[in-house]
C-alpha cells in the first residue's frame, strides 16, 4: 500500500473509533453527545481524566474495547509516520546515491550550470538529440523536477570546485554556463578551464561587456540572448521577410526541418572525395549549405568541386532521419 493510502487509513480508522466511541456511550450509558464524545476522547488518548459518571459494567466493558482499540490505532498511526518519514528519506538518500553513481559512469558529455530558463531550453535540446548532459544547479526543487523528468541533475553550486568535480568535468566535452549573473558566469568559467583545459565552455553573457571577461577567463563562446532577442524582434519588422524563411520551410508540409552538423570522420566514406562524388542529397535528401574546415574557413553553398576532409564539418538542411542516414557516411 503507498504512503499516502495508509495516511488516509490512519486518519479514517481515527474518525470512525471517534465517531463509534461517541454513539456506543450514547446507547450504553445514555449520555448527551458532548459527554460521550469527551468521554471517547479521554479513553482513545488514555490521559487519565475523571469520567463524566460512574460507569456500568456495559459502560465498563466498553471503555475496555474502546482502549484496546485506540491502542491499535495509535500503535498503527506511529507506524504509518515512522514508516513514511524514513522511506522517503531512504528514497532521497538512494535516489542520489544512484544519481551520484550515474554521473560518475558519465564520459564526453556535458555539463549544465543552472536550471533557469535557458536551462531548461538547454536540457531540452540536448534530449532531443540523446546528447549525454548532466545539471549543476542550486535550487532542490528545480532539481528534483529536472529528474522526475529523467534527467540526470546535481545539487550543488557551479562556482564551487568540488561541485564541478562531482558532475565529472574532468571527464566531460564541453560546459554550459547560464547562470543569472555575470560575476558568478565568469567565476565558474574561470574555475572550469582550470579544472579541464580542454574543455569547450559556452557562457551566457548579460552585459553587453561581460563577453570580453568571459572570453578572458576561458570560454570558448559567449551567447547573449538579450541581444538576440532585440536583434530578432527588431528584424522580425524590418525584414520579416528574411527572418521568418527559416521558420516557413521548416513547417511546410507538416515535417520538421532542422540545420544540422555533421563531422567528417577520418577514413569514412566521405572523406577525401567532392561533394559531386559523395552525392549527399541523392543519398540522403539533404541539402549541403555550408562546409566549415578545422581551420575555422567556412565555405557558404559550396559547388560540386569542393573536396571533402577529415574533421569538416557539413552544415546540412534536412529532416532528422535523414540526418541520421548522412551521420553513417561520415563514420
Amino acid at each position: 500500500m503507498k504512503a499516502q493510502n495508509k495516511v488516509l487509513l490512519m486518519f479514517l480508522l481515527l474518525f470512525s473509533v471517534v465517531f463509534g466511541g461517541t454513539l456506543g456511550y450514547m446507547a450504553v450509558e445514555k449520555m448527551a453527545f458532548l459527554d460521550a464524545l469527551y468521554m471517547t476522547i479521554i479513553t482513545i488518548s488514555t490521559v487519565g481524566f475523571r469520567e463524566v459518571h460512574y460507569l456500568s459494567a456495559s459502560g465498563k466493558m466498553f471503555t475496555i474495547l474502546l482502549i484496546f482499540t485506540g491502542l491499535f490505532i495509535a500503535a498503527f498511526a506511529v507506524t504509518v509516520v515512522t514508516s513514511f518519514v524514513i522511506e522517503g528519506e531512504f528514497r532521497f538518500i538512494l535516489r542520489r546515491r544512484m544519481m551520484e553513481k550515474n554521473v560518475s559512469n558519465l564520459k564526453a558529455h556535458y555539463i549544465i550550470c543552472g536550471a533557469g530558463e535557458t536551462g531548461h531550453y538547454i536540457v531540452d535540446q540536448f534530449k532531443k538529440r540523446k546528447v549525454p548532459f548532466v545539471v549543476l544547479e542550486t535550487d532542490p526543487a528545480k532539481v528534483e523536477q529536472i529528474i522526475e523528468q529523467g534527467s540526470l541533475a546535481i545539487l550543488g553550486d557551479a562556482t564551487v570546485e568540488e561541485d564541478l568535480l562531482k558532475a565529472g568535468i574532468k571527464r566531460a566535452t564541453g560546459l554550459l554556463c547560464c547562470l543569472s549573473n555575470d560575476a558568478d558566469n565568469v567565476f565558474t568559467v574561470l574555475t572550469a578551464r582550470e579544472l579541464n583545459s580542454n574543455l569547450f565552455i559556452v557562457s551566457r553573457a548579460i552585459d553587453d561587456k561581460a563577453d570580453l571577461k568571459l572570453i578572458k577567463a576561458g570560454a570558448n563562446k559567449t551567447v547573449s540572448p538579450n541581444e538576440i532577442g532585440g536583434v530578432r524582434m527588431a528584424s522580425l519588422v524590418l525584414r520579416p521577410a528574411v527572418v521568418s524563411f527559416l521558420d516557413v520551410i521548416t513547417r511546410a508540409g507538416g515535417m520538421t526541418i532542422d540545420l544540422e552538423e555533421v563531422s567528417i570522420g577520418k577514413g569514412s566514406a566521405l572523406d577525401g572525395i567532392s561533394l559531386s562524388e559523395a552525392r549527399i542529397p541523392e543519398q540522403t535528401g539533404l541539402i549541403v549549405m555550408a562546409v566549415k574546415r578545422s581551420s575555422d574557413e567556412t565555405r557558404i553553398n559550396p559547388g560540386p568541386d569542393c573536396t571533402l576532409q577529415a574533421k569538416d564539418a557539413l552544415i546540412v538542411l534536412g529532416q532528422e532521419e535523414q540526418v541520421e542516414k548522412l551521420k553513417m557516411l561520415a563514420r
